[in-house]
C-alpha cells in the first residue's frame, strides 16, 4: 500500500508545509534520507498552545501536539522528496518537550509522534528516538519534533 493510500485510509490529510521561523529550510534530502528541521505543532499557521509541561500544558494535550509535529514533519519531507509516496519509512525521531524541572513524562508526550508514524508506516515506522526535556522552545511551543525519513 502506498503512503498516500494509507493516509487516506486513516483519514489523515497532511498540512501545508509550515514556513520556517528562522534561517533554515523545512527539510533536506541527502543520500537516501530526508532530514526535517524541528517542527512545531502549527495548525492553520498558529500554535494551539504555549507554555510548559507541568505548568500550563497537560501531558495529554502535548501528546496530541507531538502527533501534529510528526505530521508537519512528514509534510515537509514529502515536499522536499517530491511526494509522500517517495517516503519509505522512519529512521529516527527527536522530540523536545518544554517542561518544568519536576516533569519527567517526556517519553509519553513524544509517543504522540511515534504512534502516528507507526500507524502510517507500519513496521517501516519503527525508529530510534530521543525524548528530551528542555526549559523553553521557539515561540514558547510546548513540543518540537524532528524526523529522519528513509526514501523509497
Amino acid at each position: 500500500m502506498t503512503v498516500s493510500a494509507r493516509l487516506a485510509e486513516l483519514g489523515i490529510e497532511l498540512p501545508a508545509v509550515a514556513a520556517p521561523v528562522a534561517a533554515y529550510v523545512p527539510a533536506v534530502v541527502h543520500d537516501g534520507l530526508v532530514y526535517t528541521s524541528g517542527q512545531l505543532p502549527f495548525t492553520a499557521g498558529a500554535l494551539p498552545a504555549t507554555g510548559k509541561l507541568g505548568a500550563e500544558v497537560t501531558a495529554e494535550d502535548a501528546k496530541g501536539y507531538a502527533r501534529t509535529c510528526a505530521l508537519n514533519a512528514l509534510a515537509a519531507a514529502a515536499d522536499a522528496a517530491g511526494g509522500v509516496d517517495r517516503i519509505a519509512g522512519v529512521l529516527r525521531v527527536g522530540g523536545f518537550v518544554a517542561s518544568v524541572p519536576e516533569f519527567s513524562g517526556q517519553p509519553g508526550v513524544i509517543n504522540g509522534a511515534s504512534e502516528v508514524l507507526g500507524e502510517i508506516f507500519g513496521d517501516a515506522g519503527r525508529h530510534a528516538r530521543a525524548a528530551v526535556g528542555v526549559p523553553v522552545l521557539p515561540l514558547d511551543s510546548p513540543v518540537e519534533v524532528e524526523v529522519t525519513f528513509i526514501l523509497a
